[in-house]
């Protein structure tokens, strides 16, 4: 009877046993490279001087593309098929995207004004229909303070798809 235990542990419960090893160890260094890189991604756009939403958001794009990646070859280090779930993953990111359009439209050009810095706050700008004083320029849109004391929040793919004229400094 040992015999028999002896084969059925060599040929089932081993080759499970360092299959599930290495997939934890896959997942546990490589989310702490994950969260090392998302990190020293952070550090590089601060030393930059990138905007700190904007620092906040791509560390935290970064640590959760690169855990997906992670899980992925954790999962197909057990042996689960992956093919059909980065499948699904492509597929659910392009009906995000789709969903999405207007506000990403609207994030990508606010990535750009704060790379760019065409304007800053307090400059009294005319862009995407309005005249005002920039009181904030945030990821997806930008908040004027008009000369009759109302506040406008235009998107941002509004001020970057029109012409922009600056006063810099009102």
């Amino acid at each position: 009877m040992s015999v028999e235990l002896s084969g059925f542990y060599q040929q089932y419960i081993l080759p499970w046993a360092l299959k599930i090893v290495a997939a934890l160890l896959i997942f546990m260094i490589g989310k702490w490279v994950a969260r090392l890189i998302s990190v020293l991604v952070g550090r590089a756009m601060t030393t930059a001087k990138v905007s700190p939403s904007l620092v906040t958001f791509s560390s935290h794009v970064t640590y959760y593309a690169l855990w997906i990646m992670v899980a992925i070859a954790a999962l197909n280090k057990l042996g689960v098929e992956t093919t059909s779930f980065v499948a699904l993953v492509g597929a659910a990111g392009l009906a995000v995207g789709l969903a999405l359009q207007g506000a990403l439209s609207n994030f990508a050009a606010g990535v750009m004004v704060l790379i760019f810095q065409p304007f800053g706050i307090g400059d009294e700008i005319e862009a995407g229909g309005t005249i005002g004083i920039v009181t904030e320029i945030q990821m997806f849109n930008t908040v004027f303070q008009t000369a009759d004391g109302k506040t406008v929040i235009v998107p941002n793919a509004k001020i970057t798809a029109d012409k922009i004229t600056i006063n810099k400094k009102a």
